[in-house]
């Protein structure tokens, strides 16, 4: 089992910058790639950065792309997701999640292929 925190999120106007923290309990976090999600109310769950097992590789959706940066420190067991350039379409919950991963390389864009999740921690942009 793992046991995924995030924090991080807040109030923060337009074109501000947020870091989110996702830390893990339960397992070490180098044998999963990570993945962060976002919902904003009355929208479905969306994929926004996603990392391998080893960091190296990350991918991100065209709506964030140069804006966000996911990152890892596995001896942390913390994953990251640096948000800069926030845009008041960015308010969404965010979610972090978890994969159990044999690939140093792979990257999970679906949701439905994560195996752990967190409890949210909301983002607010304002204009």
């Amino acid at each position: 089992q793992v046991q995924l925190v995030e924090s991080g999120g807040g109030l923060v106007q337009a074109g501000g910058s947020l870091r989110l923290s996702c830390a893990a309990s339960g397992r070490t976090l180098s044998s999963y790639a990570m993945g962060w999600f976002r919902q904003a109310p009355g929208k479905e769950r969306e994929f926004v950065a996603a990392s391998s097992k080893s960091g190296v590789d990350t991918h991100y959706p065209e709506s964030v792309k140069g804006r966000f940066t996911i990152s890892r420190d596995n001896a942390k067991n913390t994953v990251y997701l640096q948000m800069n350039s926030l845009k008041p379409e960015d308010t969404a919950v965010y979610y972090c999640a978890a994969r159990r991963s044999y690939s140093y390389s792979s990257v999970y864009t679906d949701m439905a292929v994560y195996d752990y999740w967190g409890q949210g921690t909301q983002v607010t942009v304002s204009s």
